[in-house]
């Protein structure tokens, strides 16, 4: 197979990744300042199978398509006004996350204790971005953006990267094995 041909399959994967990313953050359960979503167990899957230099570009395809207006955010939202709104820090942080991911993965080895490991440091990420964001954003003290941002996502989180690692490495290993997957 030429190269073009790898890149090529492997940016139609990372688009596929970006569209998984989108309908997963449909899957939502109302919070009064943020929702929980299925977006981040959508990062993890991405980062877990496809690696830092896919996983993350999924990811900014996906934030890309969001910020010009298609409704790919949570709740059918988009624009830039969902990347700068109370949400918008948890938004930008699925980048750090699915790129910590990645790497993490690809220094040590596809393992799912790796992969559960990597998966609640990318968790951490994203809630870290989201709870300094909602902090400046909504003029809350560090306690208030902790316990409305950071605290009532910790157990959901922990259950999504377990989610991630476990279906991620074995999605990642099947694809692998039928020589679809070329990173």
């Amino acid at each position: 197979m030429t190269t073009a041909n790898v890149k090529l399959k492997m940016m139609i994967v990372t688009s596929l990744f970006a569209a998984i990313i989108g309908i997963f953050a449909q899957i939502t359960i109302p919070l009064p300042l943020v929702p929980i979503t299925g977006q981040t167990l959508a990062i993890g899957l991405a980062a877990t199978i496809l690696g830092a230099k896919y996983g993350t570009l999924s990811v900014l395809v996906y934030l890309g398509l969001g910020a010009i207006g298609i409704p790919v955010f949570a709740q059918m939202s988009g624009g830039l006004g969902s990347l700068f709104g109370p949400t918008g820090g948890y938004l930008i942080g699925f980048l750090p996350a699915a790129f910590i991911i990645g790497y993490y993965l690809e220094k040590t080895s596809y393992t799912f204790m790796n992969a559960l490991i990597a998966n609640v440091i990318g968790m951490f990420i994203t809630l870290t971005f989201g709870t300094i964001w909602l902090m400046i954003f909504a003029n809350l003290s560090w306690t208030g953006a902790f316990m409305g941002g950071f605290f009532p996502f910790i157990l959901v989180g922990l259950i999504k990267a377990a989610l991630a690692a476990w279906i991620g490495i074995l999605v990642r290993l099947r694809l692998e094995s039928a020589k679809l997957l070329y990173v």
